[in-house]
């Protein structure tokens, strides 16, 4: 019989190949933490992120195992953490992908926004190493509870409970937006040091708490900003990150294509142009390479 110890194992091959990492110390990582921990007691609800993508396309009902077995919690599956509000740990494939795209490295500090239960926190931390620090920040109260009790034995691991919207992470290496949004907020783009990374998910709104559209990478080079998609995604929306009049255009980005082709984002009032993609108040998701985008600022 496998011991707890060989399913990590597996599991982080497992993830080698859903998502490809580079990133050195990231499948180790995901060997080392332990995802029972951050899930509560078992039984624990485990479903495919397949049937959750159709079931929030409204195409079938989205359907749990329950198991109570904690080597059943390492396959490349998502973990019911609150059935009535639809909310789970994720896809660690595709939460992977995302945190390969960080590019981090020990010393960096991050910040982690959408950190639910700290799972994932975690695995951010065990990454950028002692000499880093990883900040995380929840909306749901109980989830930010959760996560400060789970994440306690991390020195290198602060928790805050509030709305992002409003929230200043300090100076970032790599800015990690784990909910869906219309646009990266003025102080994400602010506090990203030089050739600092934002990962974070722009998408349309596919009901009132789910979205759907394309998970982007921006980095920040002196007053720049380059952007490039990361992968398709379908998310928890953002709440208060979402613009409710970029809504229409966030959903004809989608439906055109635009949001695949993008290659910057803008600063700074202009007038909308044919390489807008979003173009919102201060901030415009641009198909415009980012010396073009300079200039034209």
């Amino acid at each position: 019989m496998l011991t707890l110890e060989d399913c990590r194992a597996f599991y982080a091959q497992e993830i080698r190949f859903a998502a490809n990492p580079t990133t050195p110390g990231l499948l180790e990582a995901f060997a080392l933490v332990e995802r029972e921990k951050f899930l509560g007691p078992a039984p624990w609800h485990i479903g495919s992120a397949e049937t959750r993508a159709l079931s929030a396309a409204g195409m079938v009902q989205m359907s749990y195992v329950d198991v109570d077995d904690s080597r059943d919690l390492y396959h490349n599956v998502v973990v019911s953490l609150d059935r009535s509000k639809d909310i789970n740990n994720g896809q660690p494939g595709s939460l992977a992908r995302w945190i390969d795209s960080l590019a981090l490295k020990p010393g960096d500090r991050a910040f982690h926004l959408g950190c639910g239960v700290g799972y994932y926190t975690a695995i951010l931390a065990e990454v950028v190493g002692r000499n880093g620090s990883v900040v995380g920040l929840e909306v749901n109260s109980e989830l930010a509870a959760r996560a400060k009790n789970n994440l306690a034995d991390y020195p290198n691991v602060t928790v805050h409970a509030g709305d992002g919207a409003g929230f200043d992470p300090g100076g970032c290496d790599g800015i990690f937006v784990n909910c869906g949004v219309t646009h990266p907020q003025a102080i994400w783009l602010d506090r990203l040091q030089d050739l600092g990374r934002l990962v974070a998910p722009f998408t349309m709104a596919m009901s009132p708490t789910l979205g759907q559209g394309i998970m982007t990478k921006i980095v920040r080079r002196g007053d720049s900003y380059s952007a490039e998609m990361v992968s398709p995604v379908a998310i928890f929306s953002g709440g208060n990150l979402r613009d409710q009049a970029l809504e229409p255009e966030m959903a004809k980005a989608l439906r055109s294509g635009g949001l695949l082709k993008l290659k910057s984002v803008r600063r700074g009032a202009h007038e909308p142009g044919e390489t807008c993609v979003v173009h919102g108040s201060g901030v415009c998701l641009s198909m415009a390479e980012v010396s073009a985008a300079a200039a034209s600022s």
